[in-house]
């Protein structure tokens, strides 16, 4: 047991060092970016007034998290066909499935680690919010670094992977009005975005919510590598 762990931990090593290389400490450094851009409109004055705790979830902390998570998911499978490696993959003990869920273990921590950084910013710069809000945070992330996996391994390409995730991103934003309309049914769905509602009916959704979302991800995961496992289809060019 001890031993099938200790080769887990080494293959998420070698495969976060696979994705982003020897600097992978940049990745979550990258997303500090954004919390740096909206302090500068905020000493310029481009913008009127502080955030509130309803802008933290999505605005400060989810999207530049949802960026990085489509950067790092549409590499998962896409790199190695890109790469040429994917024939490689397929000779792993194991499976290529464990190279798969190994590469999305590793893309998920970096992306922690910025989530962690991001929170404590907004937290400390730009206003509080419930530790909930974060979680909101994580779980959009999350959605879109399995959704643009497997997007990765349908279009075979990262560029046309990233650029479809994108277009998703833009319409679930365009559907919820950017912030304005919360739907019970999307990833980045934000209870604080409600101004007046019973409080027992709002827990009622965000518990529906965080459990669907948290579903369709790990089917998404599924669907991915079911995707994968086609090897005859992954290597037709």
């Amino acid at each position: 047991m001890r031993a099938r762990l200790v080769d887990a931990v080494l293959l998420i090593k070698l495969s976060l060092r696979w994705q982003l290389g020897r600097r992978m400490w940049l990745a979550p450094v990258l997303a500090l970016g954004w919390p740096a851009y909206h302090a500068l409109s905020l000493l310029a004055g481009w913008r009127d007034g502080r955030f509130t705790a309803a802008e933290a979830q999505n605005l400060l902390i989810g999207l530049p998290l949802i960026v990085l998570a489509i950067g790092l998911g549409v590499g998962i499978i896409a790199g190695e066909i890109e790469q040429r490696t994917l024939e490689v993959t397929y000779t792993v003990p194991g499976g290529a499935r464990r190279v798969w869920v190994a590469k999305l273990i590793a893309a998920a921590l970096p992306l922690l680690a910025a989530g962690v950084l991001l929170a404590v910013i907004t937290a400390a710069f730009f206003t509080s919010y419930p530790l909930l809000a974060l979680y909101g945070a994580v779980q959009g992330a999350a959605f879109y670094l399995v959704l643009s996996m497997g997007l990765g391994a349908l279009l075979k390409s990262e560029i046309t992977a990233a650029l479809l995730a994108a277009v998703v991103l833009f319409l679930n934003g365009l559907i919820g009005g950017f912030g304005e309309i919360q739907r019970r049914w999307s990833p980045l769905f934000n209870p604080l975005g409600f101004t007046e509602a019973d409080s027992s009916e709002l827990l009622a959704w965000t518990i529906q919510n965080r459990i669907g979302v948290a579903l369709l991800i790990f089917a998404l995961v599924a669907l991915s590598c079911v995707r994968a496992d086609r090897r005859e289809q992954l290597l037709r060019i």
